[in-house]
């Protein structure tokens, strides 16, 4: 039986303190990607460097997702919520301040796990305080703020940076934190599960370190070589700690990841949609700031404007899909957001340099068909599993949709690099090395004089089109898996055994 304090009042209170608190993430996550060139200049950082800005916030983010979901069923949602936007506002006033690229890039990290803290916490608290269908609509306003954020992230961040430079993003995202924590403290009840055991460190240690050393050897890769000893040995150890924690979860007696889970396709199916969503909407919150303000030399106020064509639907359509979940299943609704998205990323191969118009309708394309399965996935995560194992639930979830944004913006980059690097080798000699490759990736120009910007213009954008096609593909797979596993209604997922927790 889950502990709450029982409290008929400030439930409008919780759900401002929480979708507050979700709306600093994608602020974070946006500002990084619309910061980067800015600090890039400041701080002449290397490309792997600049590649870990974004990186290590969501690395720190997406392997400590299921350890704060244990950790918040365990000691208490409230408390965790709390020392997580603690921690955030601390870590944004040290990042304002930050004199060099690696301890940003530190902070970065800390800063994820920080976040990773107050989402798993915060959602996990939102359904003890909801019931049924309010429970439904304060998920979908949980995932409509998300949108708010991812909507106008890049331009409130790129006005930022216009008038006070890049460091006033990370103020602005620790003031933020710091009101959401004051309501938070004076309205949110605590909520624990009494049944749950302690943290599974073997558990974290073997997930976060098999992330790590992925993580790590995608970024370092196009700069030592994909068959250096360093990075064979990177992937190696990712590959080998994967088997480890599956096994480690499968002896444990209160596992982090309950597997016994992964039995129902829906399930699956679930898992499967912020997975689909990294790949046709989130990887294009990052690589577009860095094409249109790096490589077409805009400025970081008319990206953000642009940018709105991408993330505004995001305000409305997940509303909207809950709306239409009543007479039209979750499985058609996110096959049919899938497929206009594909569409819209089809048509964005046909968007050239300058061509704004053209990009515009191509990312409002893409930006209404991610709506569609965004408003559903939430709601449907928590609604597989007992109400108790809801901090697990969040956990598995967000772990899910933010370890694969980590993983799948690592790939696309390195992806890019490499579709850049052939490319710039067929349209001119090939004395060109990975490092100038992935820097022109990274919209890192100022580094780059000497050469014609011409031909750098022309090998982008022939790569950046060759890395939609992929994207396009993945993102077919996945209106295909929604399609085939959430088409039938949810299945009753039994209670654990008591020797589970």
């Amino acid at each position: 039986m889950d502990q709450t304090t029982p409290s008929s009042s400030g439930h409008r209170q919780v759900l401002t303190a929480i979708c507050l608190a979700a709306l600093v993430l994608p602020l974070s996550f946006t500002g990084g990607a619309v910061a980067t060139p800015a600090i890039g200049q400041a701080f002449a950082a290397s490309p792997s460097a600049l590649a870990w800005i974004t990186n290590a916030f969501m690395l720190g983010f997406g392997s400590l997702l299921m350890a704060a979901g244990a950790l918040a069923d365990r000691y208490g949602r409230k408390r965790l919520f709390l020392l997580g936007l603690q921690a955030f506002v601390v870590l944004g006033v040290l990042l304002a301040y930050a004199r060099d690229i690696l301890w940003l890039d530190l902070l970065r990290a800390l800063q994820g796990i920080a976040g990773a803290a107050a989402l798993a916490s915060g959602s996990a608290a939102l359904a003890q305080a909801f019931e049924g269908q309010a429970r439904t609509r304060a998920f979908s306003l949980l995932g409509t703020t998300f949108g708010i954020g991812l909507a106008f992230g890049p331009l409130f961040c790129g006005l930022l940076i216009e008038h006070f430079g890049w460091r006033a993003i990370f103020l602005a995202s620790a003031a933020l934190a710091a009101l959401a924590w004051w309501i938070a403290h004076g309205h949110l009840d605590e909520s624990a599960n009494p049944d749950a055991q302690g943290l599974d460190i073997p558990g974290v240690a073997s997930f976060t370190g098999m992330l790590v050393l992925f993580t790590c050897a995608v970024i370092l890769g196009p700069q030592q070589g994909w068959r250096s000893p360093l990075i064979l040995g990177l992937l190696a150890g990712a590959l080998l700690l994967l088997p480890t924690f599956v096994l480690l979860q499968l002896r444990s007696a209160q596992p982090m990841l309950d597997l016994r889970l992964f039995r129902h396709g829906r399930f699956i199916g679930v898992q499967s949609l912020p997975i689909g969503t990294c790949y046709c909407y989130i990887v294009l919150i990052v690589l577009l700031p860095l094409r249109l303000i790096g490589v077409e030399g805009l400025t970081p106020l008319r990206s953000g404007l642009l940018l709105l064509a991408l993330s505004a639907p995001m305000l409305v359509v997940p509303l909207l899909a809950a709306w239409l979940n009543r007479w039209v299943s979750a499985g058609t609704l996110c096959t049919a957001g899938f497929l206009l998205a594909a569409l819209g990323l089809y048509m964005l191969t046909q968007a050239g340099d300058g061509e704004h118009l053209r990009l515009c309708l191509a990312l409002l394309l893409i930006g209404t068909g991610s709506g569609l399965p965004w408003g559903l996935m939430d709601g449907l995560a928590l609604s597989v599993v007992p109400k108790a194992q809801a901090g697990m639930a969040a956990g598995i979830f967000n772990t899910t949709r933010v370890a694969g944004e980590g993983v799948a913006l690592a790939l696309t980059l390195a992806a890019l690099t490499a579709l850049v690097d052939h490319r710039l080798r067929r349209l001119a000699s090939p004395g060109f090395d990975g490092e100038l490759a992935q820097r022109l990736a990274l919209g890192d120009l100022g580094h780059l004089q000497g050469l014609d910007p011409a031909l750098l213009r022309a090998a982008y954008l022939q790569g950046f089109n060759s890395l939609l096609w992929i994207l396009i593909g993945i993102t077919l797979a996945a209106a295909a898996t929604a399609f085939l596993l959430l088409r039938s209604p949810l299945p009753a997922v039994a209670s654990p055994d008591t020797s589970q927790g």
